[in-house]
């Protein structure tokens, strides 16, 4: 590697790019899922193919950025947030080549206005801890094969939530969510 001064940085490498920071308000209850768990959630979801994919509180956008970098279309995906400035952070985020417009409502009020009208083979959520079972009511009632073998639901919960279906598929550290006093684990649900 070769520096120069009048370049100023090592030949053959690019710049460092740094994200622009998107400030959450404490009121969102949006808790960032960080993207080496979001990548491990994708994991969990099973093999790239031709499913619908919905992410119910989208946030920041890290469980789509990590769908994107596993293969999983853009046109496939959909993403909903009901803040609307992390709406329009995703927006800026995802132009261009992985484009998408993340639908800018509650996910509860959605599933009652689409429940029994669309199915979701695949979902992938980190929902609000306060009201997890709700959220959590509310995808599986979304949750469907959609013309597909199985249906696979993938959540980042509080510890405590217990659900029949779910399998754990791993219990996060209290450094993922330092801010939040909430010990969490990976669940995936199939059906």
């Amino acid at each position: 590697m070769i520096v120069t001064k009048r370049q100023g940085f090592a030949e053959g490498l690019d710049p460092l790019r740094v994200p622009e920071v998107v400030e959450v308000d404490s009121r969102t209850e949006c808790h960032v899922t960080p993207l080496d768990v979001a990548t491990r959630m994708v994991e969990y979801l099973g093999p790239v193919g031709d499913y619908l994919t919905v992410d119910p509180q989208a946030g920041t956008g890290n469980l789509i950025q990590a769908l994107y970098d596993a293969g999983h279309s853009p046109r496939e995906t959909v993403a909903i947030e009901r803040h609307y400035g992390l709406c329009q952070a995703i927006r800026q985020r995802f132009k261009g080549d992985q484009c998408i417009d993340p639908i800018s409502r509650c996910f509860l009020d959605y599933t009652d206005e689409l429940a029994g009208k669309i199915e979701f083979p695949r979902i992938i959520m980190n929902p609000p801890f306060r009201h997890v079972k709700k959220h959590m009511a509310a995808a599986l009632r979304l949750l469907g094969r959609g013309g597909h073998d199985m249906a696979t639901l993938v959540a980042l919960v509080p510890s405590t939530y217990e659900h029949e279906e779910a399998e754990v598929m791993e219990y996060l550290g209290r450094d993922v969510f330092p801010t939040a006093a909430v010990r969490t684990k990976i669940i995936r649900i199939k059906r």
